[in-house]
């Protein structure tokens, strides 16, 4: 059992570590680095609260939950980002830090209320 949540971990994380990857490469390249680690990161945020409230086994929040938008977002990334700024612009590295935090927060707030609001429209176990 711990063999098979392990894979369906790694296999998550390999798809959104592509995914990731592949949003990266398509931004332009002076949007590359700190703003597509931004983009990645809200966005997972919002997915994942989306998510949250339809993945209720296990086996499918392993995959997607750990895996796939673990493997999407990266908070090594955002701190790597961080501090790299701080060198450059240290102003500006704490208002893209908490900036960060911030969105992330309100991204994975607005997905669980959409998440809950999906939720209360799905049809129940025998109804129509």
């Amino acid at each position: 059992m711990i063999l098979l949540r392990a894979l369906l971990v790694a296999a998550g994380g390999t798809i959104g570590a592509g995914a990731r990857i592949t949003i990266d490469q398509l931004l332009p390249d002076a949007a590359r680095g700190p703003l597509s680690v931004l983009i990645v990161n809200v966005l997972g945020s919002f997915v994942l609260g989306v998510l949250i409230m339809h993945l209720q086994r296990l086996p499918w929040r392993l995959f997607v939950g750990t895996g796939v938008l673990g493997g999407f977002t990266t908070y090594s990334a955002f701190a790597v980002d961080v501090v790299q700024l701080w060198q450059q612009h240290p102003a500006w590295s704490t208002v893209f830090a908490l900036g960060s935090v911030v969105a992330g927060l309100l991204a994975a707030y607005t997905g669980v209320r959409v998440g809950e609001s999906f939720a209360r429209r799905r049809p129940r176990a025998g109804t129509p």
